[in-house]
């Protein structure tokens, strides 16, 4: 594996972009960072807290959703004494916007090789995993294979390799899922936006990306080596991703790498500039915390306990209304049961995160563990049974 370093064997700067990588003229990057940097947790107290919920309803300066100084003190710890106010609040907003509707997908692996060196991903370069790639006939099976469980949304992943899984095997994939779904999402390697063109004339709806953490120092010491060292590049992904055509991008901070209220407060303020810059653009949070891998049991995550998780997904709900809002298999049933009551809008089912474990044995190990083994139907049937209406497909191609 090729790693990232100078001459002399020092790592390379993490905040300067490497030979290829597309720079932007854009200012979202630094608004965000230097948002992240002047955030206080401490110094909200209830009475912003409550005027935030206050806010939320009637949409804080003349637009909807509280507003980044509202949505600053959802995410304090004075707001955790009005966890319930505030999970009341986010349900009727999630109902006023999305109705009663729980959109479904999963994820299919395609690959696990990786170039990075992350020190919390089990899909690092330096682990000691099996690696696998499908070929096309194996993709085609895999995607049948979920296809015929009735899902209609497929997200294709890879590890962060260039090298064994190109532009252009990412490209045939969704040719590929063009065939058996409706709609099909991307969690890859950043790319410039001309490769996002190609891969959104291919069939991509939309991508993903984990910023992981905003905080670029703590950043620089859990990226060791590999392109996805280079913070800057990494940021503007979702940008760069709206320039090749994609009509929707997900943000997420890995809950639990640094401290979480800062990185959720990132994690808002950049999906609120790209709004503003692209109005356009369907917004997405994912809400991950950091989950057990394969070969390393000296992750210590900063502790965020359900409570916190709640409080970051409803906040995210109350700054930003219109957003989808995902709930991964990283939470067990009763999580994610919940959450889809309260703000969760998407949650994925009959879920592997191994390489070929949809249509038969897993060809390669998984990136993570997932506490939620249930196949589609018993999602479904759960979804419904909570008085929800589970659905599929919500665009059509004319």
């Amino acid at each position: 594996m090729e790693h990232k370093t100078t001459g002399s064997g020092e790592r390379i700067d993490h905040m300067k972009y490497l030979e290829g990588m597309e720079v932007l003229d854009s200012d979202i990057d630094r608004l965000v960072l230097e948002a992240a940097a002047a955030y206080d947790p401490g110094r909200y107290t209830a009475a912003d807290v409550q005027r935030a919920i206050a806010a939320s309803g009637q949409g804080a300066g003349g637009v909807s959703g509280c507003g980044p100084e509202g949505f600053a003190a959802l995410l304090s710890p004075a707001a955790e004494p009005f966890l319930e106010e505030i999970a009341q609040a986010a349900r009727y907003e999630t109902r006023k916007h999305f109705g009663n509707s729980i959109y479904m997908f999963t994820p299919i692996y395609i690959a696990n090789y990786c170039e990075n060196h992350c020190i919390y991903c089990g899909f690092n370069c330096h682990n000691n995993i099996r690696r696998a790639k499908l070929d096309q006939e194996e993709i085609e099976q895999e995607m049948k294979a979920i296809a015929d469980t009735g899902l209609q949304e497929v997200l294709i992943l890879t590890g962060e390799s260039p090298k064994m899984s190109d532009v252009a095997y990412i490209g045939e994939a969704c040719k590929i899922a063009r065939k058996y779904f409706k709609v099909i999402g991307l969690e890859i390697y950043p790319v410039n936006s001309s490769d996002y063109a190609y891969l959104h004339a291919c069939g991509a709806d939309y991508i993903t990306v984990f910023q992981e953490t905003y905080n670029p120092d703590k950043y620089e010491t859990l990226h060791l080596a590999g392109n996805k060292r280079i913070f800057p590049y990494r940021i503007n992904t979702q940008e760069r991703a709206l320039i090749g055509g994609m009509r929707g991008v997900g943000f997420a901070a890995l809950l639990g790498l640094d401290d979480f209220r800062t990185d959720a407060f990132a994690t808002g303020m950049h999906a609120y500039q790209i709004q503003r810059k692209y109005p356009h653009a369907e917004i997405a949070f994912s809400c991950p915390r950091l989950r057990p891998i394969i070969n390393n049991d000296k992750i210590n995550p900063r502790d965020v306990h359900e409570a916190q998780l709640l409080q970051v997904v409803c906040a995210y709900r109350l700054f930003m209304p219109f957003a989808s809002i995902t709930i991964s298999t990283r939470e067990c049933e009763r999580v994610r049961n919940s959450l889809i009551q309260i703000a969760a809008t998407k949650i994925s089912a009959g879920v592997n995160v191994g390489i070929g474990g949809h249509s038969g044995e897993e060809k390669g190990d998984e990136q993570f563990e997932i506490d939620d083994t249930r196949t589609v139907d018993e999602v479904y049937e759960a979804i419904a049974a909570q008085g929800l209406q589970p659905v599929m497909n919500d665009y059509i191609y004319v």
